[in-house]
């Protein structure tokens, strides 16, 4: 009796707590729902009987009933307070017989831009007859709300007639293949998927396109190159190549795979196109980084004739984002408007965020107040756009607009304003916002609680971190991440161990962040009680990495990278033979881990090896190991084989081609580089910001002030001028070709400039003698809160010199590091002789040498012995040539400048 009470104690605790998982599920999809209902489709008014939702989510297989008995007991009273739900529930009906209507006659006109289901894919009476394949809408033959000419439209066109265009999507499959096939390709098994499909080939069972549809979404899912190869060579040998609605599947999936190339010669060999193949393409060089070529493809698409959709302006004003085409993104907003769409939400969350990313934040705050209909996404996109320009106040000041207008924050919301508190370091507002997020009942979503601890971790508020994480109820590998990083950004690596040990414990499996992080957790305890941060560091990784239950791919690679980023290149290698030895297959991360590891010391031996065995793995063609490959040769000082590898790549991407421009620069092949840049854009390769910043270094190097002017003119069309590194590499181009008017301009045009900015340009000043106005720069650089750094002084210094500003030099020199701690390094010092001799104070510049709290170098002494041979003072030159002798013997050049000293004075040395 007591076993069967117990057992039924258990059983009933067994079911509380199931019913309490479900409530709580519950709750988070109708805390999401609420967050944006625009996501959910509302079915109260088309639902066939009670068993059907009274909302469904439009991505996902989530549902919501109100008279569920596992709601929370706020539903009621936030469906009631939503007053545009309301005004919808009125008009509703009138309004969905209408769009029926407008759905039938779609279809009516043009049935082949439908999915016929009613002989493949229909499972239940709840799935449509016919969907439309870009909006998803679907119709019912026998729906309620259908108009009353439906059946006898119907009636006339008869299923025969209906499937009679070559080009129609249902063939009458196997339906036990095609669904076969779609279970395959859900679960991954895209080999056993072609089988299956290559089977039915060769039993001469003509597979329906929809088949081929399903195996190049799995792949393009998978990023499965090799395998949508292979279907795609199925599909030219089934004699299907020149369907169009396959050649838009095909450019997509290929685009998806990374594999631009490929979608181009599909999009290129399309006996004809419409605006989905259009989108495809032009989709596929944006996602990819190559936004000038999409916005190109975009103008040849109005040329044909074709009239882009909407999801071709969202598509190409992304594009825009992305490249800050401004001008060009100006432009579309235009067509937008005499297209007459302005109004649709979607373009005009489009729009704010592509001004934002331009830094136009004033037209995409022009855009947000015009919009006849905001959603959540529209705030977000309004209140990121402050936040990514720097403008934090302004993103809270909207966010409180957002609550007053009735609009709920979703996570997202959260997420980004709780980001730009993190950033700016704006604990009181990064507090207030938790308070609202817990009153509006976001606390137990995992992406706002990760947000949350980061925030309250990087304001230095471990405890309030911490509190958090520990009330999250369900945590990812992210939230223990970003809890040890939060460790880790304060100096507690003991803290950040310990707390990986617990993650383990919990079952919750570290993921390569992870790993890096604690990396540096080592690094930082090694750094604080040992002294010597690279064996430190080495040796409690290590630990961690033997003490793991089970060691993957992930783990090896990360105690690789620890191993090669603190220098240990051959101790790197020899875990990769290890790892090896014990059956693990390497990856592509891990094959670019241990190439860097090959370029860092110089083992061109071990990376010839490593090329072998990354042939024999099949990684040749990963973009990235071709670009790493291209590195480590070029490292290793073999540019003959660098550009071997580069040129047997089958997909090069703007890394590569920036690699071995790079090359040619970096051993001072300057015309070489330009050729390959040309080339690179001749093959519609967009450059960046990084190729930019190599190209124009080169130019600095050679005086080629032409070539910089032509970069410049390039800079400013590809969109790249706003990037604060190539202003700054622009204004060092021109300084050192002497043109400081130019290199003024640029600077002053520059809507960024961090210190490297500021230090270019003093030391332009420098290089032409205006110390006076490189002093008067540096006084810039304060008054705009720019702490200047060691080099900056070493610039300044060096403008006294050339300018005789002694006093000026030994003022900066006496104040810097009380002024902003930088402690005087040994160019510091040089530079002080440097003034002191060129003044023709020698016997200061000596005694200021003999009073260096290090031990000088030869440079210090040479600087003296050059100041003593321009002012023929035989005595000092004399001891600090000696100087120079002890510790470089061989220095011709002091012999040369000692001699010097004796003729300028007349003496015999």
């Amino acid at each position: 009796m007591a076993v069967a009470m117990a057992m039924a104690s258990q059983g009933l605790m067994t079911s509380s707590w199931q019913e309490e998982r479900k409530a709580a599920t519950i709750e988070r999809l109708w805390q999401q729902f609420f967050s944006d209902p625009s996501q959910w489709w509302d079915t109260r008014f088309i639902k066939r009987n009670l068993k059907y939702p009274d909302f469904k989510h439009k991505y996902g297989k989530k549902a919501l009933w109100i008279d569920n008995r596992f709601n929370p007991p706020w539903v009621h009273a936030r469906l009631a307070a939503m007053v545009n739900c309301q005004q919808q529930e009125r008009g509703r009906s009138s309004d969905s017989i209408v769009r029926m209507e407008q759905l039938w006659q779609e279809f009516f006109s043009d049935p082949s831009q439908w999915w016929d289901n009613r002989f493949i894919n229909k499972k239940s009476s709840n799935y449509p007859d016919f969907e439309h394949k870009s909006t998803h809408e679907g119709l019912w033959i026998d729906g309620w709300l259908n108009p009353p000419w439906i059946e006898g439209k119907m009636a006339i066109i008869t299923s025969g007639q209906l499937q009679s265009d070559a080009r129609i999507r249902s063939r009458a499959p196997d339906s036990f293949c095609n669904d076969n096939l779609s279970k395959l390709c859900q679960e991954g098994r895209l080999k056993e998927a072609l089988h299956v499909l290559e089977l039915m080939l060769k039993q001469n069972t003509q597979a329906p396109i929809n088949t081929y549809v399903v195996l190049l979404k799995g792949c393009a899912k998978r990023k499965a190159l090799a395998e949508a190869k292979q279907v795609h060579t199925l599909i030219i040998q089934s004699g299907l190549d020149s369907d169009i609605f396959l050649g838009n599947t095909l450019v997509d999936m290929y685009a998806k795979c990374g594999s631009v190339l490929n979608a181009r010669k599909v999009f290129n060999t399309m006996p004809q196109h419409n605006v989905f193949s259009w989108t495809a393409i032009i989709s596929a060089y944006a996602d990819h980084g190559q936004g000038e070529e999409a916005i190109n493809l975009f103008q040849q698409m109005q040329q044909t004739g074709i009239a882009p959709d909407k999801v071709t302006f969202v598509v190409v004003l992304k594009a825009c984002a992305r490249t800050a085409a401004l001008e060009q993104g100006k432009q579309l907003h235009s067509d937008i408007i005499k297209c007459g769409i302005e109004s649709d939400v979607v373009i005009g969350n489009t729009l704010i965020n592509m001004y934002a990313k331009c830094d136009c934040i004033k037209h995409a705050r022009q855009v947000f107040n015009k919009m006849s209909e905001r959603n959540v996404v529209s705030w977000n996109a309004m209140i990121a756009g402050y936040a990514q320009n720097g403008l934090g106040k302004e993103g809270l000041g909207l966010y409180e607009q957002m609550k007053q207008a009735g609009v709920q924050p979703n996570n997202v919301t959260y997420g980004i304003l709780l980001k730009s508190c993190a950033s700016s370091a704006a604990l009181n507002h990064g507090k207030q916002l938790h308070s609202d997020i817990i009153r509006s009942g976001f606390e137990p979503d995992v992406v706002v609680g990760n947000t949350l601890v980061d925030m309250y971790a990087k304001c230095g508020c471990l405890e309030d971190a911490r509190q958090v994480f520990n009330k999250m109820i369900e945590k990812d590998v992210v939230s223990w991440s970003a809890m040890i990083a939060g460790y880790v950004q304060n100096g507690l690596g003991k803290e950040a161990l310990a707390l990986y040990e617990q993650m383990k414990n919990e079952g919750v499996q570290p993921n390569s962040v992870t790993y890096v992080i604690l990396l540096t957790s080592c690094a930082s305890i090694a750094g604080l009680e040992q002294g010597y941060a690279k064996c430190g560091c080495i040796d409690d990784a290590l630990e961690l990495f033997n003490n793991m239950n089970e060691r993957n791919v992930v783990s090896w690679s990360a105690i690789i990278a620890g191993y090669a980023q603190n220098g240990l290149g051959e101790e790197a290698l020899a875990l990769y033979d290890q790892m090896k030895q014990e059956g693990v297959l390497p990856n592509n991360v891990t094959y670019v881990i241990l190439l860097n590891a090959c370029a860092s010391i110089a083992a061109v031996k071990r990376g010839k090896q490593l090329h072998t065995d990354i042939i024999r793995s099949g990684f040749q063609q990963d973009v990235t190991v071709g670009n790493t490959l291209v590195d480590m040769y070029v490292k290793c000082g073999c540019i003959e084989h660098a550009h071997e590898v580069f040129n047997n790549m089958n997909e090069r991407d703007v890394v590569s081609w920036s690699t071995m421009i790079a090359a040619y620069a970096q051993n001072g092949l300057g015309k070489e580089a330009m050729s390959l840049y040309e080339q690179m854009r001749q093959e519609g390769v967009q450059p960046n910001s990084v190729t930019y910043v190599i190209l124009l270094k080169t130019c600095a190097s050679n005086l080629a002030l032409e070539w910089g002017r032509q970069l410049h003119l390039d800079v400013i069309r590809s969109g790249c001028k706003s990037d604060v590194s190539v202003g700054t590499t622009l204004v060092d181009m021109y300084a050192k070709c002497g043109c400081i008017e130019h290199a003024c301009r640029v600077f002053n045009n520059m809507h960024e400039r961090d210190v490297l900015s500021w230090n270019v340009m003093i030391s332009g000043h420098a290089q032409q003698g205006l110390g006076r106005e490189a002093l008067t720069l540096l006084e810039g650089m304060q008054s705009e809160g720019m702490i200047p750094n060691a080099i900056t002084y070493v610039s300044v210094l060096s403008a006294c010199s050339h300018c005789g500003l002694v006093d000026e030099g030994r003022h900066l020199f006496d104040s810097m590091f009380e002024d902003y701690g930088v402690i005087p390094t040994m160019d510091h010092y040089a530079c002080i002789v440097d003034l002191l001799g060129r003044a023709g104070c020698l016997a200061d510049a000596e005694d200021f040498i003999n009073r260096m709290p290090m031990q000088p170098n030869v440079v210090v002494w040479r600087t003296l012995l050059g100041a003593a041979q321009h002012h023929g003072h035989v005595e000092i030159g004399r001891h600090a040539f000696d100087c120079v002798m002890k510790v470089e013997p061989e220095n011709d050049a002091a012999y040369v400048l000692l001699s010097n000293t004796y003729a300028a004075v007349g003496q015999d040395g």
